[in-house]
């Protein structure tokens, strides 16, 4: 008899931009130049005292099992730079993981119950509605304004007696959607009066164009540190996204039972990782400065390029390094679905980005685009996607539509 997969392992599903990736790297073995959009990584270096860093610790024999929940003078540090968020915490507070993902799904497992209902952004993060079902409750989507930020108003009508949590994404993924103070104070204000736990995914917390120096992180608001879970990692602001270093700031009473499921999960986070770590977070941060720049002359790049193409329209994300664009008058014209147009532009014109559908019901009629690539992959990719419009406009007008496989 084969075996036969466990049922829980139903409930989760993968996340698109791997799947996409892989096609994309199909295409290449087969001979085909591909842009890839798709994935959601800096296309620059891990700073090199960061490496230096990570090495000196190899040879220092930093490669032996360590404390589960971290290193204590990352914890510190961690502890430490949460001042630029508003949040005062300690050290305590703090739990380090291989990466963001892990304290999503310990954070979640950790507070809720089977039948436990969870609020989740639509479009959004595909991982958390999967661990949400994995660990037996129902993630409920709730939508988002035009610009990807928090709608309380439309949030507090799905809140009912079930509701245990509420995740927010600030900046969020893919939209780059930020929120005002006010949107926060609204928000806040829901979780203290329903009593619901926020888990709150900061991961593109410095990335973001605003120069206004908002940090968007509800913890820092009077009650919600101790109802809070910040997730954030080292990937995006310092290019780690290999290293796989994350961590999680908890309220107390959850910092036991989240470090024994990093003892069950996986032991300890290897410390000449967490050292490099240290050494992100303590050394100098004009990496951070620069490369944030440089992404919002490349959205500006981008955003400008999509807004010139014929069907599409594309907001100004604020944060992140994802266009959002509207493609729906495209997809009409065309009679495609968002998933065969974004297959269209991989398969025909070597362009790899993900349909919005990945990200929930809400992403319909939209793409995914990283401008975390370099300005000549931006202008190529530009021109791809000029052609395969200009390609199904004048197919649409001779065809009466396109027909593809569903």
């Amino acid at each position: 008899m084969p075996v036969v997969p466990a049922s829980r392992l139903i409930a989760l599903s993968g996340e698109g931009a791997f799947e996409v990736l892989a096609a994309a790297r199909r295409l290449e073995d087969a001979g085909q130049q591909v842009v890839h959009l798709e994935i959601g990584e800096p296309d620059g270096a891990t700073p090199s005292h960061v490496v230096e860093a990570a090495v000196r610790a190899l040879h220092d024999g930093h490669t032996r099992y360590v404390n589960p929940a971290g290193l204590p003078a990352l914890r510190d540090a961690i502890a430490a730079s949460l001042a630029w968020r508003g949040v005062r915490a300690s050290a305590e507070n703090v739990v380090v993981v291989p990466g963001a993902k892990p304290m999503v799904f310990y954070a979640l497992l950790a507070v809720l119950e089977a039948g436990d209902e969870v609020l989740v952004p639509d479009p959004g993060f595909p991982i958390y509605p999967s661990v949400v079902r994995f660990a037996g409750a129902v993630p409920v989507r709730y939508p988002l304004d035009a610009e990807g930020g928090l709608d309380a108003e439309r949030l507090a009508s799905l809140i009912g007696p079930r509701t245990r949590a509420l995740v927010v994404n600030l900046p969020g993924n893919p939209t780059g959607g930020v929120a005002t103070t006010d949107d926060l104070l609204a928000i806040a204000d829901l979780a203290l009066r329903h009593d619901l736990v926020v888990i709150s995914d900061e991961v593109y917390g410095r990335i973001r164009y605003d120069r206004g120096g908002r940090a968007d992180s509800i913890a820092a608001l009077p009650g919600m540190l101790e109802r809070t879970v910040i997730v954030d990692s080292f990937s995006k602001s310092y290019a780690m996204t290999g290293w796989r270093l994350g961590f999680g700031v908890l309220p107390v009473p959850l910092v036991e039972r989240v470090t024994t499921l990093v003892v069950n999960g996986t032991s300890c986070t290897p410390p000449f990782v967490q050292l490099a770590g240290l050494a992100a977070l303590t050394g100098p941060q004009d990496t951070v400065t620069a490369a944030v720049s440089r992404l919002e002359r490349r959205r500006d790049w981008l955003v400008d390029g999509l807004n010139g193409l014929p069907g599409v329209r594309c907001p100004r994300p604020d944060g992140a390094f994802y266009a959002f664009p509207d493609v729906r008058q495209v997809e009409e014209r065309a009679g495609l679905s968002t998933r065969q147009l974004a297959a269209r532009l991989l398969e025909e014109h070597g362009v790899a980005v993900l349909p919005g559908t990945d990200f929930g019901p809400g992403g319909a009629g939209h793409l995914r685009l990283s401008f975390a690539v370099s300005p000549a992959n931006l202008d190529l990719a530009l021109e791809r996607m000029r052609e395969c419009v200009s390609d199904l406009a004048v197919a649409a007008v001779t065809d009466g539509g396109i027909h593809v496989r569903p």
